[in-house]
């Protein structure tokens, strides 16, 4: 179990020390290409040091990756694991903790998001009016201005359902995460509203765990898993604590929460029936 940066160092590492041997090439020669020690290319792929975006690129002409989706990738996966970056969520590093700047890198670059919620809509799917209200109640005494910059990040961040090809995002959610009045009355039936029209893109699956399914596996927390285009062994899984992040990236791990996930998706409302039963709590809303 460790933090973010660690495991994009490590897996990172593992990646590139599998492109070099794909190259034929050794790290000596692959060193005394980029004009490099040998030992600072050992370091990188064993993860006990950091690598820059600038580094793994030149490392990728080294060895011949063309891929450009293959490049991207690992590239931001270089910024997140401490090396640097230039996504626009680096604009509000001032403002977001690094383990949140971590979190947003991963989805940026993932192709898919499971994810389990118990108390809230999750990010990606919340509106403005939604988030604001989430916001306020997590960091007490936010001051406006701070407040507004925070719901930017989180509006910003939902423009990955909107890419080309979208991210492909499934939820499973505890129907009190619905029931839950955030904000008042009008700001969920207008965040009810949202989910019942997003619950109709072809990219998302929204599934719903009613109260009468009792307890569950993951009734103790939320939980994200990220999948990646090309590298199935980046796969990770992220558990959201009150003032931190942990990654969970051992095989072992993610075969276990992917079989959770399963799990509940099995125990939950189809997609179907989640929307009639959003739509008939929806209606309570509108009744208050």
């Amino acid at each position: 179990m460790l933090h973010g940066p660690v495991v994009r160092r490590r897996k990172l590492g593992e990646e590139l020390r599998s492109l070099r041997h794909a190259s034929g090439m050794t790290s000596r020669e692959a060193a005394r290409l980029l004009g490099w020690h040998q030992s600072k290319v050992s370091r990188i792929e064993t993860g006990a040091s950091g690598v820059t975006p600038a580094d793994v690129s030149r490392l990728l002409d080294v060895y011949a990756v063309r891929d450009p989706q293959l490049r991207s990738l690992l590239e931001v996966l270089a910024g997140s694991a401490g090396g640097g970056g230039s996504g626009w969520w680096h604009a509000y590093r001032g403002l977001i903790p690094p383990q949140y700047r971590d979190f947003i890198s991963l989805e940026s670059q993932a192709v898919a998001v499971r994810t389990l919620e118990t108390s809230v809509v999750p990010g990606l799917l919340q509106t403005a009016g939604y988030a604001r209200a989430v916001t306020r109640a997590s960091l007490d005494g936010l001051p406006d201005g701070r407040l507004d910059s925070l719901v930017e990040v989180r509006l910003t961040r939902q423009r990955v359902l909107r890419a080309s090809p979208p991210l492909e995002f499934t939820a499973v959610l505890d129907e009190a995460v619905l029931h839950r009045e955030v904000g008042g009355p009008e700001v969920m039936r207008d965040q009810l509203e949202h989910l019942t029209q997003v619950s109709h893109l072809p990219h998302v699956r929204l599934q719903l765990l009613p109260f009468s399914v009792g307890g569950y596996i993951g009734l103790t927390g939320p939980f994200v898993i990220f999948s990646f285009p090309n590298i199935s062994d980046l796969d990770v899984v992220v558990l959201d604590h009150l003032t931190s992040s942990l990654y969970l990236e051992r095989r072992e791990d993610l075969e276990a929460y992917s079989s959770a996930f399963r799990t509940l998706q099995a125990h939950a409302l189809s997609p179907e029936r989640s929307l009639d039963l959003m739509t008939e709590i929806g209606r309570s809303f509108r009744r208050s």
